[in-house]
């Protein structure tokens, strides 16, 4: 206040302009600066972890999403937008968000059991599987040939009816079932018991 009172009176009218496009500025190159640095902390993950490019982008939309609107935030409480409607408009977005995150909570639990599989390497594309039941009961089985952010996807072994077949399975799936893993080579087709099998009996 006391340096506004040296300056000459027809600055004034001026400042009162000029200071708030100042913090706006300052507010706008600081949100780009802070999602540039975000941008490259997910491509330093992406790179070391080999995450999907599905993944990238979807973390690099959502972190520069927040960014800006908590930038738009400060930038309209700058312009004289009154804290309780900030706050107002913050809290009925947050509600809008939590609803919208249990409707969809099926699809983003498989999202991150996608980073899981992806960082923790229960398996790896090209390896053959098999998800059990249980200890002893055969499952679904095949050579992974896909892993995105919802379905892991597997080709079924050839011989049999399925030959040429792909299946796939939510990778919520893989954290309630006991996997098996192959490492060398495709596992030997399972044979249809025959009439005289001892299974039979």
């Amino acid at each position: 206040m006391g340096f506004k009172q040296h300056l000459p009176v027809w600055l004034h009218d001026w400042l009162d302009i000029i200071v708030p496009f100042g913090q706006i500025l300052l507010i706008v190159l600081a949100a780009w600066l802070l999602r540039m640095l975000v941008r490259r902390f997910i491509e330093r993950l992406a790179r070391r972890y080999t995450l999907p490019v599905e993944a990238v982008v979807g973390g690099r939309r959502v972190t520069a999403f927040l960014i800006f609107f908590g930038a738009l935030l400060m930038i309209l409480e700058r312009l004289g937008v009154s804290g309780t409607v900030l706050w107002t408009a913050f809290t009925g977005f947050a509600a809008v968000g939590a609803v919208a995150f249990f409707a969809a909570w099926s699809v983003l639990s498989n999202i991150f059991c996608a980073m899981l599989i992806l960082t923790t390497r229960p398996f790896r594309l090209h390896d053959h599987i098999e998800m059990l039941e249980n200890g002893e009961k055969p499952g679904l089985r095949g050579q992974v040939i896909d892993i995105n952010l919802i379905y892991t996807t597997l080709r079924e072994p050839d011989g049999g009816p399925t030959q040429g077949t792909t299946l796939q399975i939510p990778n919520s799936l893989f954290f309630q079932r006991t996997v098996r893993r192959w490492r060398e080579g495709p596992p030997a087709p399972r044979r249809p018991p025959t009439q005289g099998d001892p299974l039979d009996i």
